[in-house]
């Protein structure tokens, strides 16, 4: 009975002080899961992830550099410029399975690379209030319903509207579907200009197409001028023969980053689809004189395109002499892009 009951006492204290073969057991987990990654075979494993990886990083980092000689392989690397961090975490899964530590400590190059050039776009820079808030919007000339769309714009509270896109058979119904909140438009060609204060000077500028896809306005709000421009760059595309097709979409960038330029009128936006992202060094000529709206005040990296799952941001709106203080996304108007719309102070 004695014997029995001194073996029931110590199994009771083994349960309340903790068994020693048990801690025995996990004290031993942590040596072999290092001897599993731990020992030379650790860094000797996954060399060429390591080197993929530090390629990566420099890719990332020296964007600027990579050629556009052969199939403007630049700009489009560029274009897409935020998800080459997504693979980070692919490689590093990768990495892990390979048991490669070699690899990791290389992953910590283009992870830091990245967080350096996107990582401030995840933090809250937007302000409130405005002087003039716009709104700039790519209609899709194949769009099914312009008076839906039509619709949506007027109802966006913006004091000045710039559409891309308009076919000339929908002309007519998004200058009767917007009239009732802006009083002064202005179309030339496929874009046009709509705003509740008043216009004048509105003209084509001739971006090197051969026919309008842009114009400027001088709109006369309550608290000045404002240069105002809105433009349709030429399409870009993806061949497999031709790679990425951008040269006229790069010439005409320069034609209108020169008219900017000429411009004497001390505060300006402008509004369009400029069919590339601000990383983009075609688009150097315009982003080298004027602010995004978007990277000064915007919450994340605000894609417009395509609308059922954006990707990138092509649509942009870019201010001199003005100072952004917020910048967003509208939802969906049937239209493949989304508009976007800011607010700016003079």
């Amino acid at each position: 009975m004695a014997r029995g009951y001194m073996a029931e006492a110590s199994k009771t204290s083994g349960e309340r002080y903790g068994d020693g073969s048990r801690a025995r057991r996990y004290g031993s987990l942590a040596p072999r899961v290092f001897a599993r990654w731990g020992g030379p075979g650790a860094w000797r494993r996954g060399w060429f992830l390591a080197v993929l990886a530090v390629l990566l990083g420099l890719a990332l980092f020296l964007h600027s550099e990579v050629p556009n000689t052969i199939g403007n392989l630049g700009s489009l690397w560029e274009t897409f410029l935020p998800w080459g961090g997504v693979l980070v975490p692919v490689l590093a899964l990768i990495a892990l399975l390979r048991r490669s530590l070699i690899a990791l400590v290389a992953l910590l190059l283009p992870a830091l690379v990245w967080l350096n050039l996107f990582g401030g776009q995840f933090t809250s820079k937007s302000g409130t209030g405005g002087d003039l808030t716009v709104v700039t919007h790519n209609v899709n000339a194949g769009n099914p319903d312009p008076a839906r769309t039509a619709r949506e714009l007027s109802g966006s509270g913006a004091d000045i509207v710039a559409l891309e896109e308009v076919a000339g058979s929908q002309a007519r119904q998004y200058d009767k579907g917007m009239a009732g909140a802006y009083r002064y438009h202005k179309r030339v060609g496929t874009v046009g200009v709509w705003s509740k204060y008043p216009m004048r000077d509105a003209r084509t500028v001739d971006i090197k197409m051969g026919w309008p896809r842009a114009m400027r306005a001088t709109v006369a709000t309550p608290k000045g001028d404002v240069a105002v421009y809105a433009a349709h760059l030429p399409s870009v595309r993806l061949q497999f023969a031709s790679g990425f097709t951008a040269g006229q979409r790069d010439d005409s960038a320069e034609a209108l980053g020169k008219a900017i330029a000429q411009d004497r009128t001390g505060k300006a936006v402008l509004l369009g689809d400029l069919n590339g992202t601000m990383n983009d060094r075609a688009l150097a000529p315009v982003t080298s004189q004027m602010r995004s709206t978007q990277g000064a005040a915007g919450d994340g990296p605000g894609f417009s395109w395509p609308a059922s799952f954006p990707t990138t941001r092509i649509d942009q709106i870019m201010v001199k002499g003005l100072e952004p203080v917020s910048s967003w996304s509208l939802p969906t108007t049937g239209s493949d892009h989304l508009p976007v719309a800011a607010s700016v102070d003079f």
